[in-house]
């Protein structure tokens, strides 16, 4: 009788050095998207974010990467005054599997972008209705 395959078809992302990462990595079931995201790939997807040119490109990518990896990624506006791309809200659900750094990265990334595109974050605020009184 054929076991189960414990090592995935696809070239994964090698695992972290004990005691560097909380990913939790050895947790993970049944859902290996996450193993996709390979150094390399990690490098291509942080450059992608970081060049955002419109609010529409920024959605696409939040749907690609939860549909892809399994990554769901929240952009909210604070709910006190937002001055800056600080005052926006950029979280990552906890995952198995992702890396502690990737998980700082992706914010990082995005928070670049919306620096170099204000235009972004200005949709982004308008879109959950933050300029209605202005």
């Amino acid at each position: 009788m054929l076991g189960r395959m414990t090592t995935p078809s696809f070239p994964s992302r090698s695992p972290c050095p004990p005691g560097a990462c909380d990913c939790g990595r050895e947790a993970l079931a049944e859902d290996l998207r996450i193993l996709r995201l390979t150094r390399q790939e990690e490098r291509i997807l942080l450059e992608r974010l970081e060049n955002l040119a419109s609010l529409a490109e920024l959605e696409h990518m939040q749907r690609r990467l939860y549909e892809n990896l399994g990554i769901r990624l929240s952009i909210l506006p604070s709910f006190n005054e937002v001055r800056s791309s600080r005052g926006i809200q950029i979280l990552i659900e906890d995952l198995p599997g992702l890396c502690r750094k990737t998980r700082k990265a992706i914010p990082a990334a995005i928070r670049r972008s919306l620096d170099r595109q204000p235009e972004i974050a200005w949709r982004l605020l308008d879109a959950h209705d933050l300029l209605r009184d202005t």
